[in-house]
Parts: C-alpha cells; sequence; structure tokens
C-alpha cells in the first residue's frame, strides 16, 4: 500500500511508544525507499503463505500485515485454523516487520518466538499485525497480534513475541 492509501507516516508512527523505533522509522523513510517493494518481493518467495494461501494486507515502516481465510487443507481436528498456521503468519508479520527497518543489504531470520494462543483461531478471516518494538543494529524485538475478523468484528486469538536477527554477507541469507 502507498502512503497515500495507508495514511501519512506520523499516522503510523501513532502505533509506536519508544523513541528509538520513531527515529530508527524516520531515519528509515531517508535511507530505505524501497522497502515496500523489496517486502512484497520477498514474501512471493515464501513456498508455505502460498501454501497456507496468506496475503500480504498492510506493509508499513515497523508495520507488516499478513491475513489467511480458514479452509478445510489449514484446520485442525475441530475445525479451527491450525495453530501451526497461526503460528506462521505471526512469525512472518513480525519478521517482515523487522525486515522493514533494515537496510537492504540484509536479510532477517527468527532467532526465537514464543506464542500465546489465546482463542480457537476461527472466523471469516486471521489477521496477523506484527509491529517492531525495539529495532537494533543486529537484533530486533518485534510482536505480532493475531485477530480473527467475523462480522466486521475483530478477537485477539493469539500473541507472539520474537527475536529477529540482522543478517549479512551469508550465503543464501537476502531478501
Amino acid at each position: 500500500m502507498s502512503q497515500a492509501q495507508d495514511g501519512s507516516i506520523a499516522d503510523n508512527l501513532r502505533d509506536f511508544h519508544d523513541s528509538t523505533i520513531v527515529g530508527a522509522i524516520m531515519k528509515h523513510e531517508t535511507e530505505n525507499a524501497g522497502y515496500e517493494d523489496r517486502i512484497r518481493a520477498s514474501f512471493a518467495k515464501q513456498g508455505l503463505m502460498a501454501t497456507l494461501g496468506a496475503a500480504l494486507i498492510k506493509v508499513a515502516p515497523g508495520l507488516v500485515e499478513i491475513a489467511i481465510h480458514p479452509a478445510p487443507a489449514i484446520s485442525q481436528q475441530h475445525g479451527f485454523v491450525h495453530g501451526g498456521a497461526v503460528s506462521a503468519i505471526a512469525d512472518s508479520a513480525a519478521g517482515y516487520a523487522a525486515l522493514s527497518l533494515m537496510p537492504p543489504d540484509r536479510g532477517v531470520l527468527t532467532t526465537e518466538f514464543k506464542i500465546n494462543l489465546v482463542a480457537p483461531a476461527a472466523g471469516d478471516r486471521i489477521i496477523a499485525r506484527g509491529r517492531v518494538i525495539k529495532a537494533g543494529r543486529t537484533l530486533t524485538l518485534a510482536q505480532t497480534e493475531v485477530f480473527a475478523e467475523s462480522g466486521g468484528q475483530e478477537k485477539l486469538i493469539a500473541l507472539l513475541t520474537a527475536t529477529m536477527m540482522a543478517v549479512e554477507g551469508r550465503d543464501g541469507v537476502s531478501d
């Protein structure tokens, strides 16, 4: 989404409380103008996201949204979207939020994450909203809230906290 479609940079910054994140985003805007195309191209290479039917909904500095639609192929035995599918889109949203603030010569890898599944993943659509909590040169802390959307209403179903590592000069790791 372009800035015109998604609101101003200042509107996106309202989600952030840490001045280091605001500083990283403002620096990012001047140094990494092609971040959205970079994220979209990388996302298109992910086989698992394609298998899940995931779509990249929103890309902004430090913020990424990914959505899936419940389907039998990604459900568990009770008919809810499987926790593995929920975890996958949550991890990817956090990772791409982190990558959106990294210089173009770096890739991103998850070093760890913890997810709390707080309600069944049932609804019309499952949305993972990843955002950077603290951006560092090597490690970035990110968080993803996952919601089940049903009838225009959203319900929190999962919360992921992750540490992402910037990787530079390593074979096989790029955007």
